[in-house]
């Protein structure tokens, strides 16, 4: 889903919108923390391998590309949102808009940085910390709080379905949390 979600993009200087974000939010909503972090680091292996999955591409030198960090921030994106879903009982609506916003937080926290180290460091590049707060966070965070939102009414639909057909996920998570307390 995350490589779909990189060719359904609106070109933007620098980073440009896509709907792989989306696909995080649910590969941590219903796949949990571990699954839904091994989903993204199957995506991010399956394109350094050279399959063109990335929204220019694909290869090793990817890790050379502006926008890697976000791809990396995905994998701490699913991961933190399956966490916070995990240690709920009855996650409501704003349990999955809050996860999925603090997973949004970290998708940017390793995604900018690493756009101003790309740009900077090894794409000689000079640019301004205010530049790349510009392209990287400010021109498409708006877009991804709402998408944000959107997934967590989606997953509260979806959520019970899931956990209705792979029920022997959430037996683990209850037997875990009785010898934890035991």
């Amino acid at each position: 889903m995350t490589a779909i979600g990189a060719f359904i993009k609106v070109p933007l200087p620098v980073v440009p919108f896509t709907l792989q974000i989306v696909a995080v939010f649910l590969a941590g909503t219903l796949l949990g923390s571990k699954r839904g972090l091994q989903s993204q680091l199957v995506y991010l292996f399956v394109g350094l391998a050279g399959l063109p999955v990335f929204t220019q591409g694909g290869g090793l030198t990817y890790i050379l590309q502006p926008t890697f960090g976000y791809l990396i921030g995905f994998g701490m994106g699913a991961y933190a949102i399956g966490f916070i879903i995990e240690r709920i009982q009855q996650p409501t609506l704003k349990h999955f808009i809050a996860a999925n916003l603090i997973g949004t937080v970290l998708i940017y926290a390793i995604g900018v940085p690493y756009l101003y180290l790309a740009l900077n460091l090894w794409l000689n590049i000079p640019t301004s910390l205010s530049h790349v707060l510009a392209a990287g966070l400010f021109s498409t965070v708006g877009i991804d709080i709402v998408l944000a939102v959107f997934t967590s009414l989606l997953a509260v639909r979806v959520y019970p379905v899931f956990k209705k057909i792979h029920p022997k996920k959430r037996n683990l998570q209850n037997k875990s949390k009785r010898h934890l307390t035991a």
